[in-house]
């Protein structure tokens, strides 16, 4: 009887209490949400506001706690019941870090699904307007394409290549757990806490269609410590182009080449040499309609071809030089955040202005943010995330093949042609009454040197506005209903609208004959999300441990269109429509998309060692007929822990091993922005006389159903030497089927397409990321981080034997990506000729001097072999310095821009390329450059003689900064004082000179807007 009435109270004896503060080592900051688990359990708890935290202990055995937190090198400590003072260090990318997923947070080391997660602080180190740009060689996996320099311009992001031809291949991007509405360059770098890249099926197919190409999740700052924190950070810098542009002619070399030109068209002609020299010198100077020599020159290059003796050019101005300037950036961030017992808040602010470095570009950001996290009552808790952003681009022509392109207009303009009027005796300037240096408009100047037009002057003039603003809202309940039992409720918005205001002017440049022009354009979005989640989570006897997701989502997307032009104005300065004269075009529509979801998830591990997880989505989508409206997308998920194992636990060298694998089915319905409703039979309204005329628009299709993409992935992370070395390895295979794609059509039919489900992809690939700290001692520490990836597209299947698209062409077995081009034979060394291979019907390959005749062949790929980026950063007692360089190795690019200065002589006043200068001649016959001839066929048709290697490396991103001592820091009253300077694409390393090698990932250049170098200093306080 005594031993009965004992024994529990001996039981209740050995439950121990243990208490403690979890603190950040940097800065002595309390860490909330850190996690504090008995070691060999998943029983443990969070630590709250203040970073502090409670745990009963109830088995007796239990000896050991490990504590971990987001981005900090994990800790254990004994067990003890006097209240504990833990200090986490920061740990680079730690293998065993909690990261967002999904609906939620799990541990890295022990989630079956592939994610990267990078830490904000990567991010603020960044010069970027836009944070896809900040994602390149952070992740593997993920490209990131920024083809283009223009200030507040987006990178293409590509996760594990492409699982579509036609549909959408971008990602979901979630902010704050729900999928995300408005422009990605509204959110300011500075206000981001993390993102998760989620990459296979096991980690987005809770998304259901919405993550067929992978989930970017980005997770604003909350409040943290207790108390109240407000923090600053403000930079100033300056830019410039990131890789010098195309050598060009100077007007000495222009001159002699162009009389060159003018000579072999007289021999064409039938013409004898002596009468084509004599020709080509009497000819030159009004062929390019000026005279840079003088008047004392008439004939500045002579019958032998060369300038004649005492000549030399009064001037030799350089356009492309005249349209850019030096960059300016100027941004300012500042943030108050804090908590109370029951409270935790941020509220920010953001201003960022970026002037670009071509003339009449640049973007102006306006951005503020409040997150609020409320304990209501004991059970329940609310919150809401507000965000705003304003913003203003100028955003000139850089993207096309017009004439105005603000990129080419320089670089192709002649070097003898002068952006200011000049005396044609002496060369000097000519002024204004005002003392002032006069545009030159070029009247004189040939069709290919765009005559009347001076884009200097006119970019002051003209506008090409882009103006935006964004608004989003999350707003959320959550109450336990009983232990481990919780429902969230939260409705979600996000607003945003553009604004796109072109003109130009009526007096001057391009559009003066007709009076000047303007286009304006309102483009309105607006979308919501509401859902509704109920979570389960419990451990039972300590060794299996459940959670339990059930859900059901709403999302409703709605886009409005508006755009007129008109010319024709009367008045100079004026640039809004109503001030014109002459209606051009008016239209406007909007479209309407829906889409109803019903999910699962559940995840079961036993002992900390097993993890298993499945996951199930039904959506229906508004895109397809009733009858086909419905997809259904799962996942199947395992991990195995091993150094949990009895023949593993004790290994003192090995601190993790855990494999994963997953494999599971998501859909595709993104057809495209303008691709609503293709199951049913529309048409457009058209002007019949001045009635209303109705045609069918396009063929419909009320087959269409969901394109369907299966996704395995098996993986393995391990970490060694107390955590210093670690990483992960990845293998997976992403096939696409029943494929969204626009099925060529005869033109005969009338419709060049129709949508249907054809064809199927696969793209496999591998993905390594490594990460270890070499050196860490208490005052040096040195961290490096090493991703690569590699993968290949393939076409599995196609309703056709081959689909020729542009330079691609599609057939089984080959990849989206190979080129399919005519392959270049070089230059005849008998005539000077461009020559070209070509295929005979009995299989023998020729040469031809006949761009038609020329077979096409594949050419090599677009797709790098492998690609990723390299991280260092060191740390000297109160110094910093880390660095990125982002790679590329291998791969084609096919430079579409450098054909234009590559021209032979027919385009007269076009700015040539120096490469020129070794054109074939009778004594230069080995070369690769045909001869110059003003009525030679041309040779720059698309060929394998403009593909190049794509392989380059980059110094992307730079940052040194050192931290006052706390000494000085106290006495005036602040937590923190950081000066920094950091760079951007300071440095890179490529072939093919002229061309920036960071191109689309099709691999072809398109005239843009280049890619810059900056440099910054700044400042942060904290108080």
């Amino acid at each position: 009887m005594i031993l009965l009435l004992l024994g529990p109270l001996a039981a209740f004896s050995q439950v121990r209490t243990v208490t403690g503060t979890v603190l950040s080592g940097k800065d002595k900051e309390p860490l909330p949400g850190a996690t504090i688990v008995i070691k060999g359990t998943t029983k443990g708890v969070l630590t709250g506001p203040n970073g502090s935290f409670r745990l009963e202990v109830t088995d007796p055995a239990a000896t050991t706690l490990v504590i971990r937190y987001v981005g900090m090198t994990s800790q254990e400590v004994p067990i003890s019941t006097t209240p504990l003072t833990i200090t986490l260090q920061s740990a680079g990318k730690n293998i065993d870090e909690i990261v967002v997923i999904a609906y939620g947070t799990a541990k890295k080391s022990s989630y079956t699904g592939s994610v990267s997660q990078i830490k904000g602080a990567e991010l603020e180190n960044r010069q970027v307007s836009s944070v896809t740009k900040a994602l390149q060689g952070l992740a593997p996996g993920v490209q990131s394409a920024s083809q283009s320099g223009q200030p507040g311009s987006d990178a293409t992001i590509r996760i594990r290549g492409v699982g579509s031809i036609n549909a959408s291949a971008d990602p979901l991007y979630v902010v704050d757990g729900v999928p995300y509405g408005g422009n990605i360059n509204a959110i300011n770098p500075y206000d981001i806490e993390s993102i998760s890249v989620l990459k296979d099926a096991a980690s987005s197919a809770l998304y259901g269609s919405r993550g067929a190409n992978g989930v970017i999740i980005i997770t604003t700052k909350k409040g943290k410590a207790k108390g109240s924190n407000i923090d600053v950070r403000v930079s100033q810098g300056f830019s410039k182009r990131a890789v010098k542009d195309y050598d060009r002619m100077s007007v000495d070399q222009y001159f002699p080449m162009y009389w060159r030109a003018l000579f072999n068209e007289g021999l064409a002609n039938g013409n004898d040499s002596i009468s084509s020299a004599r020709d080509a010198s009497q000819n030159l100077v009004g062929e390019l309609g000026i005279n840079p020599y003088g008047s004392a020159f008439p004939q500045p290059v002579g019958t032998d071809g060369k300038l004649v003796a005492g000549a030399k050019p009064l001037w030799n101005d350089d356009w492309s030089k005249a349209m850019q300037r030096t960059g300016h950036r100027t941004e300012a961030n500042v943030a108050i955040s804090g908590a109370t017992d029951k409270t935790r808040y941020l509220i920010s602010g953001g201003y960022l202005d970026d002037q670009g470095i071509y003339l009449g570009s640049g973007f102006k950001r306006y951005t503020v943010r409040s997150n609020f996290d409320i304990d209501a009552r004991k059970w329940l808790k609310v919150g809401f995330n507000l965000s705003a952003a304003h913003s203003d681009q100028q955003a000139p022509p850089s993207e096309d093949s017009r004439s105005d392109n603000y990129v080419n207009y320089g670089r192709l303009m002649g070097p003898m042609y002068p952006v200011y009027q000049r005396d044609p005796n002496t060369g000097s300037y000519l002024l204004d009454a005002k003392g002032n240096k006069i545009f030159d408009f070029g009247d004189y100047r040939p069709d290919p040197a765009n005559p009347r037009t001076n884009l200097v002057q006119t970019s002051g003039i003209d506008k090409h506005d882009v103006t935006r603003d964004d608004v989003s809202g999350r707003f959320y309940a959550e109450a336990t209903l009983y232990k481990g039992l919780k429902f969230k409720t939260s409705y979600n918005a996000d607003y945003s609208t553009r604004i796109k205001h072109d003109y130009t002017n009526p007096t001057l440049g391009f559009d003066a004959e007709v009076g000047g022009t303007v286009l304006k354009g309102n483009y309105r979005t607006f979308s919501w999300t509401f859902n509704n989640l109920l979570t389960y989570e419990n451990t039972f006897n300590e060794k299996h441990h459940l959670n339990v997701l059930l859900g059901q989502e709403a999302y409703k997307f709605k886009y409005t269109y508006l755009e007129g032009s008109k010319s024709g104005f009367s008045v100079p300065g004026i640039d809004e429509p109503s001030d014109a004269a002459l209606i051009g075009g008016f239209e406007g529509y909007s479209d309407n998309y829906r889409q109803n979801s019903y999910l699962g998830r559940a995840e079961y591990d036993y002992a900390g060692k097993y993890f298993f997880s499945t996951s199930l989505r039904r959506d229906g989508s508004s895109r397809f007929a009733p009858n086909r409206r419905w997809g259904t997308f799962w996942s199947v998920g395992a991990s195995w822990k091993m150094t949990e194992e009895t023949f593993l636990k004790n290994t003192s060298w090995l601190n993790l091993l855990t494999l994963r694998a997953s494999y599971g089915g998501q859909g595709n319905d993104n057809l495209g922005t303008d691709r609503y409703y293709n199951y049913l039979p529309l048409y457009s309204v058209n002007s019949n006389l001045g009635l209303g005329g109705t045609f069918r628009e396009f063929l419909f299709n009320e087959k269409l159903k969901w394109e369907t993409n299966l996704n395995l992935n098996v993986g393995v992370d391990w970490s060694m030497f107390d955590n210093r070395f670690g990483g992960s390895a990845e293998f997976f295979v992403r096939k696409s089927q029943d494929l969204l794609y626009s099925r060529p059509k005869p033109p005969s039919i009338g419709y060049g397409s129709v949508d249907e489900n054809v064809g199927a992809l696969k793209n496999t690939g591998i993905e390594l990321s490594l990460h270890g700290t070499p050196i860490r001692t208490t005052n040096f520490s040195w961290n490096i981080d090493l991703n690569m990836t590699h993968y290949r597209n393939k076409v599995t299947s196609l309703p056709q034997n081959e689909i020729i698209s542009g330079t691609k062409k599609l057939m089984v077995g080959k990849s989206i990506y190979d080129f399919y081009i005519r392959q270049w034979a070089g230059v005849n060394p008998n005539t000077g000729v461009a020559q070209w291979k070509y295929t005979n019907p009995d299989g023998s390959i020729k040469d031809t001097s006949n761009y038609s005749k020329a077979s096409l062949y594949y050419s090599g790929s677009s797709l790098p072999d492998l690609y990723g980026g390299l991280t260092n950063t060191f740390a000297y007692k109160n110094f910093s310095l880390s660095f990125l360089i982002v790679y590329s190795i291998g791969g084609k690019v096919l430079d579409n821009d450098y054909t234009f200065l590559m021209g032979l002589g027919g385009s007269a006043g076009r700015a040539w390329s120096t490469e020129v200068l070794n054109a074939w001649t009778p004594t230069n016959r080995n070369t690769d450059v045909p001869q110059v001839n003003t009525v030679a066929a041309s040779w720059t048709g698309t060929s394998t003689r403009f593909l190049y290697d794509a392989t380059y490396a980059r110094l992307k991103s730079v940052n040194l900064s050192y931290t006052l001592p706390k000494t000085l820091m106290e006495r005036a009253h602040l937590n923190n004082i950081m000066v920094y300077v950091q760079g951007e694409n300071l440095f890179t390393l490529y072939g093919h000179k002229g061309m920036d090698p960071e191109q689309t990932v099709g691999g072809t250049t398109y005239y843009r807007y280049p890619a810059v170098k900056s440099l910054s200093a700044g400042i942060n306080l904290s108080f």
